[in-house]
């Protein structure tokens, strides 16, 4: 059997105020074509389908047409939700769309009801918000750890009664993972990480919420997302795992390339070098982030820069030798919440939150975070 393992696909996403719609289109189109060149016979998508709980109308659209296709080329397609999709809405008329061969798997209740394809069971583990499932599940503590190895210990339950071939699909912060800027913080009390050990028993783990392709063991990967959705995955091959699934479970699996709608890359140096220098030119179609590093902040850097290189999105000031005074607006983008929070109540009141208050603030980021796991 041939699975072809994909996550993060953040349908609705904007780089830098830039439609990604086209791009994510145009990974559509590469899927549907590795699926046929390759012959694959399951497509796992491990979560963050869409960028957020309520998508846009068009990344609705396009999410649509993209099962739509899968099912045309008789394929079987499995999801889980990630932590920025809405479970409820994601999996709204999942027992119905089944029939089609499509496979919504939201519902932390059913992670041990599997989908049955030729012999493989394959288990979908939606991303776990602790304190959701910590109740209902009866864990011990509130921790992702806890939650996945709740799910896991079901799973193997299930198996033992099946002597069968299994692929879960998770998604989850396996600890040594590497992130990224563009990856939603999801720690809870400060803890993301969840052991690989955790996921022991099954052939092949599908994970998704890291959006750098790696490898954890050699049955435990992230495929990444397909498109850089920072200027931190600027050094980032995006594609799909082509994982072989054989009579024994796993074989082996080769990384299968995306296109890239537009190269991206981080850029620092004078503004006159920039302009003028030969070295440079490579950038020009490139999506970039400009450091500048002058003695003293150029006029007019971003329509200047513009016109060599048309799709800088993002300036920066560095100049050379200089020791910068602490910013007083902390950078927010793919910061944990807490994080933001903390800075916040320094920076008004002049002085750090005290141990009482940063409990409090963690408790509060966290009801939210669960309130909004229901929505």
């Amino acid at each position: 059997m041939r699975v072809l393992h994909t996550s993060d696909w953040h349908l609705g996403r904007a780089f830098h105020r830039e439609s990604l719609l086209d791009a994510q289109a145009a990974f559509v189109d590469h899927l549907v074509e590795t699926i046929r060149s390759e012959r694959v016979d399951v497509v796992v998508v491990a979560g963050d389908v869409y960028d957020r709980a309520l998508p846009s109308v068009d990344a609705v659209a396009l999410c649509n047409e993209a099962l739509r296709r899968l099912v045309a080329e008789r394929v079987r397609t499995i999801l889980i939700s990630g932590n920025h999709d809405s479970p409820r809405r994601l999996g709204f008329g999942a027992d119905l769309i089944d029939a089609a061969g499509v496979h919504l798997r939201t519902d932390p209740a059913r992670v041990a009801e599997p989908v049955l394809v030729d012999g493989v069971a394959f288990y979908g583990i939606p991303y776990l918000e602790p304190e959701v499932v910590r109740g209902p599940w009866e864990l011990a503590e509130r921790s992702h750890t806890a939650a996945i190895e709740h799910a896991m210990a079901l799973i193997r339950a299930d198996l033992a009664g099946r002597a069968t071939r299994s692929v879960v699909l998770a998604h989850a912060f396996v600890t040594g993972g590497a992130s990224s800027d563009s990856e939603r913080d999801i720690s809870v009390g400060g803890v993301a990480h969840v052991p690989a050990a955790a996921f022991a028993g099954a052939d092949y783990i599908a994970l998704g919420h890291l959006h750098g392709r790696q490898r954890m063991s050699e049955s435990v990967r992230y495929s990444g997302s397909p498109i850089a959705y920072s200027f931190s995955e600027a050094g980032h091959l995006k594609g799909s795992w082509l994982v072989d699934i054989g009579p024994g479970g796993f074989e082996g699996a080769e990384f299968v390339p995306a296109p890239v709608p537009r190269p991206i890359a981080r850029v620092r140096g004078r503004l006159a070098d920039l302009l003028d220098g030969s070295e440079w030119s490579r950038f020009e179609g490139h999506w970039l982030q400009v450091t500048l590093t002058d003695p003293e902040r150029p006029k007019g850097a971003m329509e200047r820069l513009r016109q060599r290189f048309p799709h800088t999105l993002n300036l920066a000031f560095e100049p050379e030798g200089a020791t910068l005074a602490p910013a007083r607006a902390p950078r927010l983008a793919g910061r944990p919440e807490i994080e933001v929070a903390l800075d916040f109540v320094r920076e008004v009141r002049g002085e750090p939150a005290d141990d009482d208050e940063k409990r409090l603030l963690q408790e509060a980021v966290e009801a939210c975070r669960a309130k909004e796991a229901l929505v």
